[in-house]
């Protein structure tokens, strides 16, 4: 057995130290207290110390980052109006709608993989939607973002999400010929110029 695929699932606790790990109720119902976490229905905490909540999350106290880490949230996962920089902490899963928006977050990674409602990403400074959700319910809402200019060009989430496999999206770099092929096999032609990109 290689060691580094032992290693590497844990490489990710790495950039979570900041998130505090659980094993009493009342440990972290001083943490939501301190930081403005508003639980709305019952918790259980796992045996890796991640909180799953039968019922919606609202967080509204300017956090930069999330203090817990979430697991399952059956009902709404709200952070919107934060000065988060990072989705680690929230929950892998909820089961309704997902609100992010209006933070400074440049990347969705961290985020939940699935999503039951809508997803709400607009007002950051996100230039690509990698990390983001593999299944999404509802309506999926990334405008006023750097991305937002390239996500319009394609019809749906999916045609979008499809056409990341040309491999063309580089950071702020766009690899022209890769972004003119994706959108020809949607039937869009390829605009001069894309504001906040560069093509190479």
């Amino acid at each position: 057995m290689n060691l580094l695929n032992i290693l590497k699932p844990l490489n990710h606790l790495d950039n979570m130290k900041h998130l505090q790990i659980f094993e009493n109720f009342s440990d972290i119902d001083v943490i939501c207290k301190k930081h403005g976490i508003r639980i709305h229905g019952n918790y259980t905490i796992n045996s890796d110390g991640t909180i799953d909540v039968d019922g919606d999350v609202i967080l509204s106290d300017r956090l930069t980052k999330l203090p817990l880490k979430f697991g399952r949230v059956t009902g709404d996962f709200i952070c919107s109006y934060n000065q988060l920089v990072s989705l680690r902490g929230c929950p892998t899963e909820v089961g309704g709608d997902f609100d992010c928006m209006d933070n400074k977050l440049v990347s969705l990674e961290g985020g939940p993989t699935e999503v039951g409602g809508g997803f709400n990403c607009s007002y950051n400074k996100l230039v690509s939607l990698e990390g983001g959700p593999y299944s999404v319910g509802g309506g999926f809402n990334c405008s006023n973002n750097p991305i937002s200019v390239i996500y319009n060009l394609f019809g749906s989430l999916k045609e979008f999400q499809d056409s990341m496999d040309y491999g063309y999206l580089r950071g702020t770099d766009i690899i022209k010929l890769r972004f003119k092929e994706a959108l020809e096999e949607i039937g869009v032609k390829l605009p001069k110029e894309i504001k906040g990109y560069n093509y190479i």
